[in-house]
């Protein structure tokens, strides 16, 4: 009798490893997926490290006046297309199937890495270009992002859920701290290579999905709900745009939260997102089925989700710019290769998803996700308070072994929280449930910018000018010429260290003292221990803010998290009886 020869080692297996008919098509769908998650996640934090270079490469300099708005929407406008886009998404991948939208996301995405590597212009046009083009791939991220999850969960069975959506969570969020290496690393040889390094990935990731993944879920046909869309998209950006703008100076203040715009963008989103929610629970056929959130595990989940994604991200951008605008300058690095090495020591966050997640989801799938998901921000909560302690001039091992233990928190939260979120959930609206888990987490990101740079400027306008002016005075600098820098709203000198550029010649060049001082002096102020020596002390005050508030959210997502209740699993036909709880009528 012949015998078949081991799946793994026959041409035919190697054949359908790009088929729809292959063996382990759970393990495809995962691999798969967990590619577009690590390439779209990437994407997100790539640029912030690479800012510098991309700025001179098109020969524009963010910080001059008028400028600034440039940057913001080349650093926020991925995040924000991905955040506004993805419930649409997930509500058409129910309608028509997810992998349909999901492969049209891999070919939506190179195409616009293609383009933002070929920029062919420069200054402002340039800039405008590159807005373009991220925001384009940035609606290919959100086919990505809202589809994956219920690709996923569609594939593999309850008991199995909670260890491949770990791993989809993991690259999902380790994603966001690779980039800053990437982007470092892409940097250094050119500006153009931190897009093109998405193109062959993103073509071979378009083949291969088109190949082996194929529609097994269920549908959930009808009418597409435009006007709900619509509403649904314009609150949110005002309301995200609106937050991001609030970084600039308004008038007298050191904040734009002031600036009628502004204000009419928060307020007016915030009333567009309320109409959203009450139009969505009068129609048939909603963008999104609203009442899912009378679930307890699917709305606390998606709580802790939020609260947890603007407290990683803040703290992402506030570590960058401590690392960047102090630390590294202080231990010797030049300026110019601070967004390098920023990414490099905060490997350790990265190092602790890559622990901590596939173990927490897998576990999940026995223990449930309430014990790993609490812990896990209780974690998170710990570490901030820790990074209040330790002196702004810190040992590295103290600040790699809080970073560790943040990214396992985060690590032991992310990969049960969502498969709660999958679990708990009808079949018919995984897409549309994995859209909104994706919302509330790049919205939180997106959020986090405003929110966390607001608070540290906060912190930095009551002691900065005091201090700069002390600084500058005490080294040739004229009274007036320093009074003048030192009422420069604080958001010209974070800007400035979060982007690697030295501040204080930044400050300085415009005003053309430099040429007038000695050469002893001007050593001393464009050197690399004035300027962090001089923002320590208002530095720190800023921290204590920032890193308070995120950890009082961290302690609140935890609670939330604590309140889910047992592991909840909807029905399907292999649910365990004694794990069902009140089903969804």
């Amino acid at each position: 009798m012949s015998s078949t020869p081991p799946v793994s080692n026959s041409p035919r297996s190697r054949s359908l490893f790009l088929s729809k008919d292959h063996p382990g098509y759970r393990w495809v769908a995962l691999s798969n997926t967990t590619l577009g998650m690590l390439m779209a996640t990437i994407n997100s934090s790539i640029v912030i490290i690479s800012l510098p270079a991309i700025f001179t490469g098109i020969k524009l300099n963010p910080l001059e006046a008028g400028n600034v708005s440039y940057l913001l929407w080349i650093l926020t406008g991925y995040m924000l297309a991905t955040a506004v886009l993805v419930v649409t998404f997930g509500r058409l991948g129910d309608m028509y199937g997810r992998v349909k939208i999901y492969n049209l996301g891999f070919v939506v995405f190179t195409i616009g890495s293609i383009a933002l590597a070929l920029d062919p212009m420069s200054g402002g046009a340039g800039a405008m270009w590159l807005i373009v083009w991220r925001l384009v791939q940035g609606v290919g991220g959100a086919m990505l992002f809202a589809n994956s999850s219920a690709i996923l969960t569609d594939a593999f069975p309850s008991n199995k859920r909670g260890f491949a959506l770990g791993i989809n969570q993991v690259a999902a969020i380790a994603g966001s701290f690779i980039g800053l290496i990437v982007g470092g690393l892409l940097a250094t040889i050119d500006w153009r290579a931190v897009f093109f390094v998405s193109v062959p990935i993103g073509i071979i990731g378009t083949i291969w999905s088109y190949k082996s993944l194929h529609e097994v879920g269920s549908k959930n046909p009808g009418r597409m709900d435009w006007w709900g869309n619509i509403v649904f998209a314009v609150g949110l950006t005002a309301l995200l745009s609106g937050i991001t703008y609030g970084i600039q100076p308004y008038g007298g203040s050191s904040t734009g939260f002031t600036n009628p715009w502004v204000l009419a963008g928060i307020i007016g989103g915030i009333l567009l997102l309320v109409v959203f929610v009450l139009m969505e629970l009068r129609i048939k056929q909603p963008m999104f089925e609203m009442r899912l959130f009378k679930i307890r595990a699917f709305a606390l989940a998606n709580l802790s989700g939020l609260l947890a994604a603007i407290g990683r991200g803040g703290m992402q951008f506030m570590l960058i710019i401590w690392l960047q605008g102090i630390w590294l300058p202080l231990h010797g690095y030049s300026y110019e290769s601070t967004p390098l090495w920023a990414g490099i020591y905060l490997l350790p966050i990265t190092i602790g998803f890559l622990i901590a997640g596939p173990i927490s989801g897998a576990l999940s799938d026995r223990f449930g996700a309430r014990a790993f998901a609490s812990v896990g921000l209780l974690l998170v909560t710990g570490a901030f308070l820790l990074l209040l302690i330790i002196p702004v001039n810190f040992e590295y091992w103290q600040f790699g072994l809080i970073t560790l233990m943040s990214g396992i928190g985060s690590g032991l939260f992310s990969s049960p929280n969502r498969t709660a979120i999958m679990n708990s959930v009808p079949a018919n609206q995984r897409g549309s449930a994995s859209g909104m888990a994706g919302t509330f987490q790049n919205a939180g990101t997106s959020l986090s910018i405003g929110i966390f740079f607001s608070l540290m400027i906060a912190g930095l306008a009551s002691s900065l000018p005091g201090a700069l002016h002390h600084g500058l005075v005490s080294n040739g600098v004229p009274a007036g010429v320093a009074s003048q820098i030192a009422q420069t709203p604080p958001v010209g000198s974070l800007f400035a260290a979060f982007l690697g550029y030295n501040p204080i010649q930044s400050l300085l060049g415009p005003t053309g003292v430099l040429t007038h001082l000695s050469q002893s002096n001007v050593a001393t102020l464009t050197g690399k221990e004035f300027f962090p020596q001089l923002i320590s002390g208002p530095f720190h005050d800023g921290l204590v803010i920032v890193f308070a508030a995120a950890a009082i959210m961290s302690l609140i997502a935890a609670i939330a998290s604590l309140f889910r209740g047992s592991r909840y699993l909807h029905d399907e036909e292999f649910v365990v009886p004694e794990l069902q709880t009140s089903r969804i009528s």
